[in-house]
């Protein structure tokens, strides 16, 4: 289920953070940039939040009281898989990075971090998800047996639908746009994290995992790993 259209003169964030310092700080400087923020201190309050109004990005705290941070992206995710989710961690486990991932949500970002470190980031998925709210070219692939809609992050065959997160669906365009070549790893990294460091890698390999169990119907559909080079995307 899609939320609701939204105001596009100002962009709407969900803010779950139960450390009141820290949560007071970070939505004064996101109003600083002229952005409309709901603050929460919990995650029941937060997914409540979020079942009351359309937000365009959410940033969790993995950390909640009531409802941790992984089990309120779920439930976004339930309701909107388009939103980006931000994840605020103290936790430095790869293992905890990964789990947040499998949630659907797209970053995470690691305590102490700095307020620009922070805005940038949400301003690189507000660039990349303004599709959703701005119709882009609504241009519909054909991957093997399925039908890949980019702008409605579906993937289809004659049996399953399946909805797409937005770094899915933008890790599948990007290796149908170069399936005639083997895609290096830093450039996926680049175009869709808009870095390439070593958690980020692990969490790329994340998504291309659940990419190859979403096409695993169509035998002839194959993203093939060439091992500490990159991917490429077989149509055969």
């Amino acid at each position: 289920m899609i939320s609701p259209a939204m105001d596009m003169n100002t962009k709407k964030i969900l803010l779950v953070e139960d450390d009141p310092s820290l949560g007071f700080v970070i939505k004064d400087n996101l109003i600083l940039k002229g952005y409309q923020v709901t603050l929460c201190k919990d995650g029941e309050e937060g997914e409540n939040a979020f079942h009351e109004q359309p937000f365009h990005l959410c940033i969790l705290d993995v950390m909640l009281p009531k409802k941790d941070g992984f089990s309120l992206a779920k439930a976004i995710r339930e309701k909107n898989s388009h939103v980006p989710i931000l994840f605020l961690t103290a936790k430095s486990m790869t293992e905890d990075k990964l789990a947040g991932f499998q949630t659907g949500a797209d970053d995470y970002i690691t305590k102490p971090f700095s307020l620009e470190e922070l805005i940038y980031r949400i301003e690189v998925f507000l660039r990349r998800s303004n599709g959703h709210a701005v119709l882009p070219d609504g241009k519909v692939f054909q991957v093997g047996q399925f039908e890949f809609d980019h702008f409605n992050l579906t993937l289809k065959n004659t049996s399953s639908e399946k909805t797409l997160t937005q770094k899915e669906a933008e890790v599948l365009k990007l290796l149908y746009q170069n399936r005639d070549r083997v895609l290096k790893r830093e450039e996926i990294l680049k175009h869709v994290w808009g870095d390439d460091d070593y958690f980020m890698g692990r969490s790329m390999d994340v998504f291309i995992s659940k990419l190859r169990k979403y096409l695993k119907e169509d035998p002839a559909v194959q993203i093939v790993n060439y091992h500490g080079v990159g991917f490429r995307l077989e149509l055969r």
